[in-house]
């Protein structure tokens, strides 16, 4: 009997920039203090991506090269790329696509996908649906956020809690059942009050009015948000889990949005899982959006074991959420 081929996560890195932003250096810039951020969020410190000229795509291709490198393959052998992404470089194109030409990945197809921090959950789906069809063999999926070009650094509710970073899988068919298994996967747009950037689409295009009003940056309400992403995140993993009948005990790891320590305690003690099962690098690099899950993979990759059971969750601007059950496959 041959089984259903599923798409296996056969390599993955990650790439933050080199600056870091303290929560001293913060306590210069607003009207915070180290403690404050830290016992309201769990973040001590998050990268910047600084430079003239520098953008999401420079954070993306250095992961395109380390996987490919990895794995011992070429750019050139990579089929599709995926880029989850609210800080694209530009409108368009895509930066994926922009990626790919610096990257050198020439024989790829690819665009963007945009669901704010659920965005590498979306994009993980997208990319395991290709596999399973059977239309590609090789697809890149990464999540990717230059959060400081949208951050208003004299918001002290918002500038404490994002970072810039970048960090992706590679996805290829498995028959022995390892790979992802399944997602659930939800949206509502009744959201879009709580969590949104007011000016720069088709709604608010660009003019000297929306910059003088600083609507270029990103708004939201954090207690109205906190409170949907608990119950949200919370509710999704509980319906995999009863969907499959996944316990505490056979759960290797939950693999949370590093949004804030509070919600991801949250989450981890709805679903009985005790700390040292939960991956959690908030502290080091803030929320980066579309990147937090992929960088924890990135950081834990060397004590994942073949057959581990992992539960990534998610919740987003939108509103955006979902869950995603992953057995590892290396």
């Amino acid at each position: 009997m041959i089984s259903k081929t599923i798409a296996a996560v056969t390599a993955v890195a990650g790439h933050t920039p080199e600056t870091v932003l303290t929560n001293f250096d913060l306590e210069k810039m607003v009207e915070t203090n180290d403690e404050w951020i830290r016992t309201r969020t769990g973040i001590s410190e998050r990268r910047i991506l600084r430079g003239e000229g520098k953008a999401t795509s420079d954070m993306v291709v250095p992961v395109i090269h380390q996987i490919c490198e990895k794995r011992g393959i070429k750019p050139t052998d990579l089929e599709c790329v995926i880029v989850a992404t609210v800080t694209p470089d530009m409108v368009f194109p895509s930066t994926a696509n922009i990626s790919c030409n610096k990257a050198g990945a020439t024989n790829a197809w690819s665009f963007d996908i945009s669901a704010a921090c659920s965005g590498f959950l979306y994009a993980l789906a997208t990319g395991a649906a290709f596999i399973e069809s059977g239309r590609y063999s090789k697809v890149l999926v990464i999540g990717a956020d230059k959060m400081s070009a949208i951050i208003d650094y004299t918001d002290r509710n918002t500038c404490v809690i994002f970072g810039d970073g970048a960090a992706g899988v590679l996805l290829e068919p498995n028959n022995e059942g390892y790979g992802v298994k399944d997602s659930i996967l939800k949206s509502d747009g009744s959201g879009a009050a709580y969590l949104h950037m007011k000016a720069g689409g088709s709604l608010k295009p660009a003019s000297i009015e929306t910059v003088t009003k600083r609507e270029h940056f990103a708004y939201q309400e954090g207690q109205t948000v906190f409170k949907f992403a608990v119950t949200r995140m919370a509710d999704v993993c509980e319906e995999l889990m009863q969907k499959h009948n996944l316990t505490a005990d056979n759960i290797n790891w939950l693999v949370p949005h590093q949004a804030n320590l509070r919600i991801i305690d949250a989450t981890a003690n709805r679903m009985g899982l005790p700390k040292e099962k939960v991956m959690i690098n908030i502290q080091r690099y803030g929320n980066t959006t579309a990147a937090t899950i992929p960088l924890c993979l990135a950081d834990w990759e060397s004590q994942l074991k073949k057959g581990d059971n992992l539960v990534l969750a998610a919740f987003g601007g939108g509103f955006t959420w979902g869950s995603t059950w992953l057995k590892w496959a290396y």
